[in-house]
């Protein structure tokens, strides 16, 4: 079993998370129009989170591959105390093992000191994200909150955060 460490993207990373986020949406049959792959800041991700309430953090192995991601960013358009869960992909190889609920867990702690509410968008066949975000306390709408432009997602989730339901990080190391 490999180990895993979650650190903040650096821009060194933008080509390895842009390819990671393109192979995973071609598994789902969803690297088209209408997805997280034709969104601007695909182009520079680093530059995209590298801002006030954003951020964005990668999983890697231990030989320094980028196995996953997760952002968390203002929604837009704007809903005051919003914020959105963007773009948490996975490798493959890295699903099953606690990486995705490592990068989950840090992405919702940031969103939490810095918002209210916390919004994602998502697809129906990604049903084990879906049991994750369950998992972490979102709840499904019935429909988008906004319109992102990901016409292609069907299944929009909003998470609420209060005193009840805290986030809290861990020591960035997972597996070993």
């Amino acid at each position: 079993m490999s180990s895993y460490r979650i650190r903040s993207l650096s821009a060194d990373d933008n080509e390895a998370m842009a390819a990671l986020i393109r192979t995973v949406l071609g598994e789902f049959d969803a690297d088209r129009p209408g997805f997280a792959s034709s969104d601007p800041e695909m182009a520079d991700l680093y530059r995209a989170y590298d801002r006030p309430s954003h951020a964005y953090w990668v999983a890697v192995d231990d030989s320094g591959e980028v196995v996953g991601g997760v952002g968390i960013a203002p929604l837009e358009p704007a809903i005051n105390g919003v914020s959105e869960l963007r773009k948490m992909y996975l490798h493959p190889k890295a699903r099953g093992q606690g990486v995705g609920r490592a990068l989950l867990t840090k992405a919702l702690a940031y969103a939490e000191h810095h918002y209210r509410w916390c919004y994602l968008e998502t697809l129906v066949r990604m049903d084990r994200a879906q049991a994750l975000y369950r998992q972490a306390g979102f709840m499904s709408l019935p429909s988008p909150l906004v319109d992102t432009g990901h016409h292609g997602c069907d299944r929009w989730m909003l998470l609420e955060f209060s005193a009840d339901h805290r986030f809290s990080g861990s020591d960035d190391t997972i597996g070993g």
